[in-house]
């Protein structure tokens, strides 16, 4: 039952003058499913990408199949699941591949009152005084359906399993037609399997209609032209919790704010000011001096900065946004992100709200992907095989108002150059993956402006790695990555080269910790110092975003992610621009990306610079953020104690100003159920 949205994935819709889009490449049914199962497709971007089939055997059980294939990745398991006179789940077992590939063998089961369960990356039991349903961790989409059901049938709550409590309250419905058959579907919001709602749509009879997302849904096989239907009425309900939301957590400070007696960091300079009193007027700095000399104006909302650090406002510079983001970023400090992949109509929608107070968020830096048609496309139909083709995308998204061009994995090598000069030609950036069959020193001197991902770099030392549109990408590095040479020839001539062209680097090296140094059933260091303070439900999936290392691997794995953090070391000396972005879990990922550069020997002002006013001036929008200076936007973050000195207060964030906006990060992350 979990939610594909915490898939790290990106998604976009089509673009004009773009060619009609091959799908990816979709597994078949296994031959024992039946031809009399309810069967659904599995849409990524709207393409076929897999199938979910469910169906009632003669001994009374409910097997699932569900599987999808993104990028060479996805699942492939099969649920089956006994329940009693009630409808409450006794027995359930889910076997097959999870996302990553690594196998799956999960068990529940209910007996004399108590409950059991087992997977790879858990196991527990507990004894029940009430009805609870055991939330799987692989199970399929529609094994949803049947935790409404018994939530229903108890007033809207039930407990969960292995903890937490799910609710659900209706919020919709709608009548469906396609290909003259008729349907009234409910639209539902379950609570407690995420920060924010889980969405589902149920049937007449309770039963799993479709689960929509821009990225991933799966709907019944015939009624897939329903989705733009379905998904505008669930945004509909989304988007007016989100205006509610936005109505009760932002403050406005009419009469100006002046933070007294705080220690300024000056972001150009990357040092401590001490003593300072900051006004703001509007949504722009007023003005910045010693507190003996700075009086605040009459009526500001005063906020006592003493032993605290002022901060412009940090950026989270590789985001996919999505709808809990705002309130995630926010609450960590972060008041602009890049982003760099996302479904079209829903960001310039989001941006637009966030913009007109209808929903908290960043200032949002709009970034298009590129990528090519195939097996290992991803999920987009901003998809191009031509150079006319890559042309007219990159021309495109500057009419829209992008930035910056993402060139991904699978686009055809000899389209690169393409996509690189139409680009310059129109002003924008150019940055990426490395496209398979390519090295990262091709992609540099061809003129990439930047580099997303570690593991791209070091692949650039494993010329015999060609499918990197392919979870290879991950595989290789993890495999081979402790036994690279940081100081061999080849690796100084790379520093240089990458140097010599100002490429800068985007390493989202925190996603790696996860794969690297977390197999199945162990948090990462960096998920370890939050997991207590999430959601229960959220806190399990950190225990799955791990690769399962080959026998006798694992500390090969954790070498390879060593051999990361000091290649960034190695260029932070070098002179190459380093850049701070998450690809992953809003705001506590950027607080964990801060703390490895310091690790990686990066000094911690430097760290700060890096994600202030660096990040600004690689954007060109240094005129108005990155720094406290006057007449400068109020993107302002008080942290207590002083993360120059100790990077990790960084995460003791009292108050965050966006746009001269204040929201208190206590009530933010209460509001999605994030422990103090």
């Amino acid at each position: 039952m979990h939610s594909f949205a915490r898939v790290i994935i990106v998604s976009l819709l089509s673009l004009p003058n773009c060619r009609a889009q091959a799908p990816s490449a979709v597994p078949p049914l296994p031959a024992e499913v039946p031809t009399a199962a309810d069967r659904y497709s599995v849409l990524m971007m709207g393409n076929r990408a897999g199938q979910q089939a469910v169906w009632t055997a003669p001994d009374g059980q409910v097997h699932m199949f569900f599987q999808f294939n993104d990028r060479g990745r996805g699942p492939q398991t099969t649920s089956v699941l006994k329940l009693d006179a009630k409808g409450i789940p006794v027995v359930e077992t889910v076997s097959g591949i999870d996302y990553l590939k690594s196998p799956v063998n999960e068990s529940y089961a209910l007996e004399s009152g108590s409950a059991h369960w087992k997977s790879s990356v858990e196991h527990g039991e507990k004894k029940l005084t009430a009805p609870a349903v055991y939330n799987s961790i692989n199970g399929a989409p529609a094994e949803l359906a049947i935790l409404a059901q018994v939530a229903l049938d108890r007033g809207g709550r039930v407990a969960l399993l292995p903890e937490g409590e799910a609710n659900i309250e209706r919020v919709g419905g709608l009548s469906l037609e396609s290909s003259g058959q008729k349907k009234n579907v409910i639209l539902y919001a379950i609570g407690g399997l995420d920060f924010s709602p889980t969405y589902v749509w149920l049937d007449e009879r309770r039963t799993f209609f479709a689960q929509v997302d821009p990225w991933l849904t799966v709907v019944p096989e015939g009624w897939e032209a329903t989705v733009k239907q379905l998904q505008a009425a669930q945004d509909k309900a989304a988007d007016a919790r989100a205006a509610e939301l936005a109505s009760k957590l932002a403050h406005p400070a009419p009469n100006g704010i002046a933070f007294v007696h705080v220690n300024v960091f000056n972001a150009q300079s990357a040092e401590i000011v001490k003593d300072r009193t900051v006004v703001v007027a509007g949504n722009r700095i007023r003005s910045v001096g010693p507190s003996d000399q700075v009086t605040p104006p009459a009526g500001a909302l005063v906020i006592d900065g003493t032993g605290k650090t002022l901060l412009p406002g940090l950026w989270d510079m590789h985001a996919h946004v999505g709808s809990n983001d705002g309130l995630l970023n926010l609450a960590a400090g972060v008041t602009t992100v890049r982003d760099l992949g996302n479904d079209i109509d829903t960001l310039l929608a989001r941006r637009k709200r966030i913009e007109e107070g209808k929903e908290i968020g960043t200032r949002i830096v709009l970034a298009g992907i590129v990528d090519g048609p195939g097996p290992y496309q991803g999920p987009t139909k901003v998809l191009v095989s031509t150079e006319s083709e890559a042309r007219a995308a990159v021309d495109n998204y500057v009419r829209l108002g992008y930035v910056q061009i993402k060139i991904y994995s699978s686009v055809k090598p000899e389209l690169v150059p393409a996509i690189i000069d139409e680009a310059h030609i129109r002003g924008v950036r150019v940055s990426g993956h490395i496209p398979a069959e390519m090295t990262a020193a091709q992609c540099v001197e061809l003129g990439y402006d930047e580099i997303q991902h570690i593991n791209f770099l070091m692949l650039n030392f494993m010329p015999d790695v060609k499918n990197t549109n392919t979870p290879t990408r991950l595989t290789a590095v993890a495999q081979r990555g402790a036994d690279l040479d940081l100081n061999s020839p080849q690796v100084q001539s790379f520093v240089k080269l990458l140097k010599d062209h100002h490429t800068v680097i985007d390493p989202t090296v925190a996603i790696f910790e996860e794969m690297l140094t977390a197999p199945p059933g162990k948090l990462s260091a960096g998920d370890a110092v939050i997991a207590n303070r999430l959601p229960p439900q959220v806190r399990r999936n950190l225990l799955s975003v791990g690769l399962t290392p080959p026998p006798g691997m694992e500390e090969h794995y954790r070498q390879s992610f060593t051999r990361m953090i000091e290649m960034i070391g190695l260029m932070y000396r070098a002179g190459i621009p380093i850049e701070d972005g998450t690809d992953s879990m809003a705001g506590f990922t950027l607080q964990r990306e801060l703390e490895l550069d310091v690790q990686a020997g990066i000094p911690a002002n430097k760290v700060l610079q890096d994600a202030t006013f660096n990040a600004a001036r690689i954007m060109k929008l240094d005129g108005d953020l990155g720094s406290i200076d006057p007449a400068k936007l109020a993107d302002l973050t008080l942290v207590n104690g002083d993360p120059t000195d100790k990077i990790s207060d960084v995460r003791k964030t009292a108050v965050v100003v966006k746009d001269g906006i204040v929201y208190k990060p206590q009530e933010l992350y209460s509001a999605i159920g994030v422990l103090p």
